[in-house]
């Protein structure tokens, strides 16, 4: 079957109609690849997109999982051909057990692995030892270490302190060397705000869109604050890209990716795509906004 052909036909037809991706032109990919840049100071070079995982990701599954096993691969195959190597998953997304049979003999150290531990308040009885729940994570990841490590979805400003069980725990682990970076997803401007000032906190997951659709501020104030945890060398990579999907007309995906790659202070993205024709297209715009 020829490239056209299956695009037409495989998982990136079918998925477009559901998404509202009507209007996305299902023509032959170019020769563009992804490039590569510095994460801060992180010591991580990691591509410049991330394949997201989590689109109206909860209760262990999201509409990337509901793609099936079988598709799911074909698409981060796809992806990696293309030069996505960044995956971006979660244990509450249920994505885990996917990426690893997709990267499954692919080599590892051309890889960078995000992944996000679901936390609970100091006391709580639903925690457990940091350690049997990273050992977990990369069994299912099928993975040795971990290239970034998040707390996942920090809603409150005192993080630092609720969280300090699961702070030390990774602290450990990064000491051990089974996460080599360790961060929050921020959905609150607070809790972005303690992990720009956090030692701890080398990289922040944040949502940044010129809409201000889904976000924690206004662009301009959000950007700014970026700046400032830029200027200190944490990792900055952006979600809500196309405000959780409400912003992905053509005119307004164009201008989300162009203020992602030229006006914002984030060094990488990561793009909850469902199918091989929206990927194409996201790497199509981003890289040819970022060679200018």
């Amino acid at each position: 079957m020829d490239r056209r052909k299956f695009i037409q036909t495989g998982v990136a037809g079918l998925s477009l109609a559901r998404t509202g991706f009507a209007n996305i032109q299902l023509a032959v990919p170019s020769n563009v690849s992804v490039d590569r840049v510095k994460l801060g100071k992180t010591g991580l070079k990691v591509s410049r997109i991330a394949m997201g995982t989590g689109t109206k990701g909860w209760n262990y599954q999201s509409n990337q999982t509901r793609l099936g096993m079988d598709n799911f691969v074909k698409m981060a195959r796809h992806g990696y051909e293309r030069g996505i190597r960044f995956f971006d998953m979660a244990d509450m997304y249920g994505s885990q057990p996917f990426v690893g049979k997709a990267l499954k003999e692919l080599p590892r150290e051309k890889l960078t692995l995000m992944t996000k531990m679901w936390t609970y308040d100091e006391g709580s009885e639903k925690r457990e030892p940091v350690i049997k729940t990273l050992d977990r994570f990369r069994q299912e990841a099928g993975t040795d270490y971990f290239d970034i490590l998040l707390l996942h979805c920090m809603t409150k400003g005192d993080w630092a302190e609720t969280r300090k069980f699961y702070m030390d725990g990774l602290a450990k682990a990064k000491q051990d060397g089974i996460v080599k970076a360790v961060g929050v997803s921020c959905h609150n401007w607070d809790a972005m705000a303690e992990a720009v000032d956090n030692p701890w906190c080398d990289v922040i997951l944040a949502r940044l869109n010129p809409f201000q659709s889904h976000m924690d501020g206004t662009t301009v104030a959000v950007n700014e604050l970026l700046g400032k945890a830029r200027k200190k060398g944490k990792g900055l990579i952006g979600m809500k890209i196309f405000g959780e999907g409400k912003h992905i007309s053509d005119a307004e995906r164009e201008r989300s990716i162009r203020f992602a790659v030229t006006e914002s202070n984030l060094h990488c993205m990561t793009l909850g795509l469902e199918s091989i024709a929206q990927m194409d297209d996201a790497i199509e715009r981003v890289m040819r906004n970022a060679k200018g």
